[in-house]
Order: C-alpha cells, then structure tokens, then sequence
C-alpha cells in the first residue's frame, strides 16, 4: 500500500476532533499520493470535517484525475455549504468525479461517520467524544464499506454542483 512518497498511515483508535481532523488529513494526503481510485465520505453533515481548508483541497486537487471515483453521503449539504466554501468550489470544478447523496431519513445519530477506501479506512464511532478508528485491516475496511453501502441504497442524489435555468 504504501510506498516512498506516501507517509505511513495513523491506525488504531483515536481520540478528540484535533486527532480526528489530523487522521483524516493523512488519509487525504495519501489517497493523492498513491492515487487511490475511490473515496467514500460520509458525514451527517461534515461540519467537524476540514474540508474548507487549504491543505485538504491542495490535496484533492492532486488526487483529482480521470477515472477517479469520489462519493459524499450526508444528511444534509447546508453545513458543507456554508461552512467550506473552497470544498464547494473544488466540487464544482470536479463535478465528473464527484457524486453526492443524501439520506435523509436516517437518524444523525446513528449517520456513518467515515473515510473509505480500499486501502485504508477512518470510522468515527461516537461523534459527540468524537471517538473511532483507523487504518487498513480488510476487516474493518469491509465492516465499513457494507455500512455505507446499505446507506447509500436508501440515498438519493443531492447537492448539485450547477443549477441550470430553463
């Protein structure tokens, strides 16, 4: 997974918005890096998250390419919207790879709190402490890959990066 040019990723349990915001960061920072083909971002609505930040979007900018996949879940974007005006202008720009969905319906307590990809995931299993884990285990990759699955079949699409006019 992970080569000279990608630092090695935080694994075990972490504690704390700061160490939370930093985990997240470094599974950004190496899905550029090693170009990880798919991330799934999930969220009741991403306001903890440090999407708005000049480091998170350099770091997608580099993940950025043709044939990338990139899904956001959440219950609601209003949060993303307000809160990360440079994530809002990066999806925009990068509409083709970016799908957004929302689920309504689900309790945000009980929303998946997380950053998937097949080489390396980040769960954050109590958002009030903000409390989870992290790393490349294929077992809790997997766990947390069918938790969001089973989310996004109940979602619908959402947020669109344009409006068109009639």
């Amino acid at each position: 997974m992970a080569d000279d040019a990608t630092p090695a990723l935080p694994q075990g349990r972490f504690e704390g918005r700061a160490q939370f915001r930093e985990w997240l960061c470094a599974g950004l920072q190496a899905a550029a890096r090693a170009g990880w083909a798919e991330l799934i971002l999930a969220d009741a609505d991403f306001a903890d998250w440090p999407l708005g930040e000049r480091a998170v979007i350099a770091e997608l900018q580099a993940w950025a390419r043709p044939g990338r996949r990139f899904v956001m879940l959440a219950a609601d974007y209003e949060e993303v919207q307000r809160r990360h005006a440079r994530f809002v202008q990066w999806r925009t720009q990068w509409d083709h790879l970016v799908s957004c969905r929302a689920c309504k319906s689900a309790d945000r307590q009980d929303f998946p709190s997380a950053l998937w990809s097949s080489h390396w995931s980040l769960r954050r299993l109590d958002a009030v402490h903000c409390t989870g884990w992290a790393g490349p285990e294929a077992a809790r990759r997997v766990q947390t890959q069918e938790l969001l699955a089973e989310s996004l079949r109940r979602s619908t699409p959402a947020w669109a990066a344009s409006v068109l006019g009639l």
